[in-house]
């Protein structure tokens, strides 16, 4: 537990620079039930197999205000890792197959607790807590291979995962080999096996940085499982679990795919994750997924028309899945008539977990100076939006501080500034620590990723087109809703036919037509400036000029733009016009 190094770039220059459980392990089991089951002795035919999954963890340690999740129709709070460690180990009280994994984006996009220390804190806590594999997500790679790896293998005083992080299909592109380990066995006694396949998006080369990723390529996911799970099979494992870091989103409608959500209510699943489910092998007995931040019981037919569960536990630690089915010795396999699943909200009614709680508070005492350092004041709450897919306060803000940070020309001379919305973290709450204060680490946990501000030439139409690909495409199933700065306008037509939404004549910049053959200054940050989220457009700007990192180019905007006197307000909406 000694990343000071981190800390110490934090002080010096702002920062410059889930769980899924099989039961518990692989030693004393409580009794099995019924015929044919486990006596205790390991002399039963089948065998009671326990899952525990989390993904989406994001670093988030501690147990703030701000982590809540819904219960029987109200806010509780929810998450921290002293909470979640001890939902875990009551969980996996008596059961003696069980083991604990994750569907990826266990680190990156963190809060400065974790993320002040590279991240260390966070793999620490997971080792700690009983992970024992987990694919990777596409945040893993927030600071490319290298770091992901350092990660895997540890350095000098730190020892790295004590897990195994999975990533068949990401590989060299010129050796088409995995880069990562594409499998891992969970071998439990008395001979029994099971295989677990992780895998991130394909598309996550589209939405983490270019730099950190040269030479590795992502491959489908349906093709990806078949190749492994056959080689699995090949090695007398049948029972086969994927840790998937894609995912769906439920929806009220039927779908045909028997949902269920905490509250119980039947709904239907929609997203990528469906078709892949689909199409995926039926080789492949469960599949265990992520990266929508959802929550979701589901079941989908495989290609054989047998019913195939698919789970996700939302995000933040707030939420675990618990999956369970029989494991029939004599076939080797998950029997999937058996296999039942649910999530349960990890609440703050149970005793923390002490390990996790001295290990949050030392990183606290840490960075307590840095982190409470106060940056600027607000009058109300600025937030998000529900989804990514809508105008909201804090995306307006950002693309406002940006633009003003940059329109000086000796800084880049913007005209307009765009900030996607995945790159908003979190809110900045009016009540949180000191009312209307806001401090470096909350700026932090809004913006974590240390992306460089990047001010480039592009013509309107290029301009156009980026509006454009905010909308579903070849490369990206949902609507991405780029935040615009103030003086920047467009209608966007909601009943118009696919890219013609963006209705081409409305742009205007301080109530003057964008002109399709001008040029424009604009900034962007430099995950979007490669060409990040599928806006590939913005890969060709031209006479680029790179400046501050985002966040410092924030908190430099608070010290000038807020007081006690005059704090900042959220900005009105209404940029977009939206018909």
């Amino acid at each position: 537990m000694k990343p000071k190094r981190y800390l110490a770039a934090a002080t010096a220059g702002a920062v410059a620079a889930a769980v899924l459980a099989f039961g518990a392990g692989s030693a004393d089991a409580g009794p099995g039930n019924g015929p044919g089951h486990d006596n205790g002795k390991g002399h039963g035919r089948q065998v009671d197999l326990q899952l525990l999954a989390i993904n989406d963890f994001h670093g988030n340690l501690e147990a703030g205000d701000g982590l809540t999740h819904e219960l029987h129709g109200e806010e509780v709070p929810a998450g921290g890792a002293e909470y979640l460690a001890t939902h875990l180990e009551q969980a996996r009280d008596g059961q003696r197959y069980s083991t604990t994994v994750a569907a990826g984006d266990l680190i990156g996009a963190s809060p400065f607790l974790s993320a002040a220390f590279g991240d260390e804190p966070t793999i620490e806590s997971l080792n700690a807590m009983g992970v024992e594999v987990s694919s990777v997500g596409n945040h893993e790679f927030d600071k490319g291979i290298d770091d992901l790896n350092r990660h895997i293998e540890g350095e000098a005083d730190y020892a790295g995962a004590d897990f195994p992080y999975l990533g068949a299909n990401v590989v060299d592109e010129a050796t088409g080999e995995p880069v990562l380990e594409p499998y891992w066995i969970k071998k439990f006694k008395g001979g029994v096996r099971v295989g677990f396949i992780g895998m991130t998006l394909e598309g996550t080369g589209d939405i983490v940085a270019k730099s950190g990723i040269e030479g590795i390529e992502f491959l489908d996911e349906v093709e990806t499982a078949e190749k492994y799970a056959a080689e699995l099979t090949g090695r007398g494992v049948d029972s086969i679990v994927v840790l998937l870091h894609e995912g769906g989103v439920p929806v009220a409608e039927d779908t045909g795919h028997d949902c269920e959500s905490l509250d119980g209510s039947g709904v239907g699943m929609s997203g990528p994750i469906v078709d892949i489910a689909e199409d995926m092998t039926a080789e492949v007995d469960i599949v265990v997924t992520g990266h929508t931040h959802q929550e979701y019981v589901c079941s989908v037919p495989d290609p054989a028309g047998q019913s195939r569960m698919v789970t996700s536990a939302s995000s933040y630690g707030r939420v675990f899945t618990e999956i369970e089915a029989s494991y029939d010795k004599r076939t080797k396999d998950i029997v999937r008539s058996s296999v039942t699943g649910s999530n349960t909200v990890v609440t703050r009614d149970v005793e923390p977990d002490p390990f996790q709680t001295d290990l949050v508070q030392q990183h606290l005492d840490d960075v307590e100076e840095v982190a409470n350092r106060p940056v600027g004041y607000i009058a109300e709450d600025i937030t998000r939006g529900e989804t990514r897919a809508e105008e909201f306060g804090l995306g307006s803000l950002i693309a406002d501080a940006q633009l003003e940070r940059t329109a000086d020309p000796d800084f880049g001379g913007a005209d307009i500034a765009f900030m996607n919305p995945g790159g908003v973290r979190a809110d900045l709450l009016y009540d949180e620590g000191d009312p209307g204060v806001v401090t470096y680490g909350e700026l932090y946990t809004v913006q974590p990723f240390n992306n460089y501000l990047v001010t480039m030439d592009l013509t309107g139409d290029q301009i156009l087109t980026m509006l454009r690909q905010q909308l579903p495409g070849e490369d990206r199933d949902t609507t991405l809703f780029m935040q615009v700065s103030e003086g920047f306008t467009y209608t966007w037509d909601t009943g118009a036919e696919g890219t013609n939404q963006i209705v081409a004549d409305s742009l205007t910049l301080h109530g003057e037509p964008i002109a399709a053959d001008q040029t424009y200054r604009v900034t962007v940050n430099s995950f979007l400036a490669d060409g990040g989220d599928s806006f590939h457009v913005l890969a060709e700007g031209t006479d680029r000029v790179t400046g501050e990192i985002d966040l410092d180019a924030f908190e430099a905007w608070f010290a000038e733009n807020s007081s006690p006197e005059s704090p900042v307000e959220a900005p009105e909406p209404g940029r977009v016009n939206v018909i």
